[in-house]
C-alpha cells in the first residue's frame, strides 16, 4: 500500500495543483470542551508557487502548517497532495511522503547538537538509505551552495544563528524536495541575515521552480510572495494576490 501511495503522490503530473484543502477542520479535545483550531479551511497551492500564510499568534497558522507538511491529519475535511487524498493516512505513510517531497526549515533550526554541519545536512539522505559516499558528496555541494563549506566539521554550537539557519536550508534541500515549508524562518535572525535567507528562498523558487510555503506573523515578508493567505481565528480571512507586484 505504501509503495502504491508513494507512486501516486510523485507521479501525478496532470494538474498544476499541488496542495488542496477542502472544508478542513482541526478540533482538539480540552477536557470536556472542544477547541477548533481550524474551521472549514479551503485553499489551493499550485506547483512552483511562493506563498505566505500570515497570521498572529493563536490564529491557527501552525496547525495549518502541520497539515500542509503532512505532520498531521485533519479532524474533518480533505487534504489532497498531487491529487491524492492523504487525509486519513497513517504516520508511517505520511513519513514516507515527508521524506521525499517536503523540506522543512524551522525557527529554532532543529539541528542535532552532537552532529557536525555536514552530518546534519546528510541526515535526510541517510533516512532515505542513500549510499554514504553519495550522501557526503551531496551534503558537501549543498554546504557550498549556502556558503558554509568551510564549516563542514563545526558543531551547531560553533555557528552563528544565521549560519545555523543556512545549514537548515541545506538540509531541507538534501533530497531535492518539491516543497520547501518554512516556519518563521527569520524569527531568530537579524534583519540583514533574514534578508539573505529570504532572497535565497526566492532564488530557489525562481531558478529551480521549488514550491515555497512560509508560515509567519511578520508582514514584512509578504513582498516575497505571489499569494498571501491571511489567517485569523482558524479561518482564512482573505487571499492577497501579489503576482504582478
Amino acid at each position: 500500500m505504501v509503495d502504491n501511495l508513494d507512486e501516486d503522490v510523485n507521479n501525478n503530473t496532470n494538474s498544476s495543483t499541488l496542495l488542496k484543502l477542502e472544508d478542513v477542520w482541526k478540533i482538539y479535545q480540552m477536557g470536556e470542551t472542544e477547541f477548533a483550531a481550524l474551521k472549514g479551511i479551503d485553499l489551493t497551492i499550485s506547483k512552483g508557487e511562493f506563498v505566505i500564510i500570515l497570521g498572529p499568534s493563536g490564529s491557527g497558522k501552525s496547525t495549518l502548517m502541520n497539515l500542509l507538511g503532512c505532520l498531521d491529519i485533519p479532524s474533518k475535511g480533505t487534504v489532497f497532495l498531487n491529487g491524492k487524498d492523504i487525509s486519513q493516512l497513517g504516520e508511517s505513510e505520511l513519513a514516507i511522503i515527508r521524506g521525499k517531497m517536503i523540506g522543512f526549515i524551522f525557527q529554532q533550526f532543529n539541528l542535532l547538537p552532537t552532529l557536525n554541519t555536514l552530518e546534519n545536512v546528510m541526515l535526510p539522505l541517510e533516512f532515505q538509505e542513500a549510499n554514504s559516499s553519495f550522501a557526503t558528496e551531496k551534503a558537501t555541494k549543498l554546504l557550498e551552495m549556502v556558503g558554509l563549506e568551510q564549516k563542514a566539521r563545526n558543531l551547531p554550537s560553533q555557528l552563528s544563528g544565521g549560519q545555523r539557519q543556512r545549514v537548515a536550508i541545506a538540509r531541507s534541500l538534501a533530497v531535492d524536495p518539491e516543497i520547501i515549508l518554512a516556519d518563521e524562518p527569520t524569527g531568530n535572525l537579524d534583519s540583514k541575515t533574514g534578508t539573505y535567507i529570504l532572497d535565497f528562498l526566492s532564488d530557489l523558487h525562481r531558478k529551480e521552480g521549488k514550491t515555497i510555503i512560509i508560515v509567519t506573523h511578520d508582514v514584512s515578508l509578504v513582498r516575497y510572495a505571489e499569494r498571501v493567505f491571511h489567517i485569523k481565528d482558524g479561518v482564512v480571512e482573505s487571499i492577497e494576490e501579489r503576482k504582478n507586484n
